[in-house]
């Protein structure tokens, strides 16, 4: 069976909509409507760039909790797990959506892209003065006209070199943010466990694994990062586990047999005691509420 991650169901969605794009490979949105409630995480198989002109959203990508307030950008990258908690009545936004295969073949050294994309999950939005939100609108103004001159042999050349562009500037943008309030050595650990938690969650279970990459005692860095997070390390990897979890049986057609494989739990069995402790539900019962 094809694993298929499907973030929105886009023919539902924007069946009512004018939407200008190229294939399936970059999708421009003005002030869309959606429809679904998105009231559980689901993992996104694209990069969505939001120019947010007015209003507010909530809910965390990843675990990590972000509160944008216009004016400001708002990128989620592909392979995120996204969770929308609130959308302001009066939210204004222009969506620049791409697929993986696009934003790939975009920017081909990964030394430039690693930066930015850094700053993107640490923090998925940027504010933006007025004189960067005007160039943000006038810059997709030219990419919405560029995407409609349909005649153009050499349309998709230059959207690539706008989109290159737009991912400079916004390197820029999430770079420039001052650093006011210096980390404490145990925020660093804590960022450093998060960021190899993140990265490890499907094949390293066990809190010895990250003490050791931190050189440090397992007592010690428990004590941490309970005290200075507030959630205990082990929860941080079991809530990383659980949220992919979730996320799998929610946007994709993935058997749980699948899932479990992804997880790399030893058997379905154990999978689904395992998702049963933590969420008070089968992974089936899950999926079918």
């Amino acid at each position: 069976m094809k694993n298929t991650i499907n973030p929105f169901n886009w023919n539902a969605e924007l069946k009512n909509l004018e939407v200008d794009s190229i294939d399936n490979d970059l999708v421009l949105l003005e002030n869309p409507i959606f429809t679904s409630a998105f009231d559980y995480p689901f993992k996104v198989d694209v990069t969505t760039a939001i120019i947010c002109m007015k209003g507010t959203m909530r809910g965390s990508t990843n675990l990590k909790q972000y509160n944008a307030e216009a004016p400001c950008l708002f990128i989620v990258l592909a392979d995120q797990i996204l969770q929308y908690e609130y959308m302001s009545d009066d939210f204004s936004g222009l969506f620049i959506v791409m697929s993986k295969k696009f934003t790939d073949n975009l920017l081909i050294n990964l030394q430039e892209r690693f930066p930015l994309f850094l700053s993107i999950q640490d923090n998925p939005w940027t504010p933006l003065n007025k004189e960067d939100l005007q160039s943000m609108v006038d810059y997709y103004s030219l990419l919405l006209k560029t995407v409609r001159m349909k005649d153009n042999p050499h349309r998709i050349d230059i959207v690539k070199h706008l989109m290159q562009a737009f991912f400079y500037g916004s390197s820029y943008q999430f770079h420039k943010i001052p650093d006011t309030n210096k980390k404490s050595k145990q925020e660093v650990v804590v960022e450093k466990f998060l960021n190899l938690a993140q990265a490890n969650y499907k094949k390293q279970r066990e809190l010895e694994f990250y003490a050791d990459k931190l050189c440090l005692s397992t007592k010690h860095l428990s004590k941490v990062i309970k005290e200075n997070s507030g959630t205990s390390a082990n929860d941080w990897i079991d809530n990383y586990v659980i949220l992919e979890a979730k996320a799998l049986l929610n946007s994709t057609n993935m058997t749980i047999q699948q899932i479990s494989d992804e997880l790399n739990f030893p058997s379905q069995s154990f999978f689904g005691k395992y998702f049963k402790r933590h969420v008070g539900m089968s992974p089936k019962e899950y999926r079918n509420n």
